[in-house]
């Protein structure tokens, strides 16, 4: 388990083909498609989930401010195994705020990972989140390198999400 922070934006976006060839050109990493399932459970301080997916499985912990601007995110992650037991330990003892469905591509150029989401009931994303896992990096210095690829990506102001998927799709249902 360890502690890191990155500097992350998520967008609104109708324009993955577009990314997609950007990133082909910039001969980022293409780590595959995952399709993973977010089970958001009751936290009483930050936001806990647990992430199962065929490439990334986690149970993350993170404190964000909700803002559309790139924001900094501390998080603590946790490379899991037994997830199913895990998942119903957290399910029975905090309750499950919600569950996100999503495919994901997964590209990386150097310490800045990108995101191309297809998410069930909201729709087309694009994250990117520039991060230091070693405590080596400034944050003004991560902040920097999320601007150049938003900039890159052509994302407006008006694209930026302040919130997370959970939250989101919880809006969408309580209208």
């Amino acid at each position: 388990m360890k502690k890191s922070k990155n500097i992350e934006i998520k967008a609104y976006s109708n324009n993955l083909d577009n990314i997609r060839e950007i990133l082909d050109e910039k001969k980022a990493y293409f780590k595959g498609v995952d399709h993973q399932i977010d089970t958001y459970f009751n936290a009483p301080n930050g936001r806990l989930k647990l992430r199962e997916g065929n490439i990334e499985n986690n149970l993350i912990h993170y404190n964000r401010l909700d803002q559309s601007a790139p924001k900094q995110s501390d998080f603590t992650l946790f490379k899991t195994e037994d997830k199913e037991s895990l998942k119903d330990i957290l399910a029975k003892s905090m309750g499950i705020k919600v569950i996100i469905d999503k495919k994901r591509e997964i590209y990386f150029i150097d310490n800045v990972k990108f995101h191309l989401d297809v998410v069930e009931d909201l729709g087309t994303f694009v994250e990117i989140e520039a991060t230091d896992m070693e405590g080596k990096k400034a944050a003004e210095e991560l902040l920097i390198q999320c601007q150049y690829y938003l900039n890159l990506f052509g994302i407006g102001e008006q694209d930026l999400i302040t919130n997370s998927y959970s939250d989101l799709l919880l809006a969408k249902r309580n209208k």
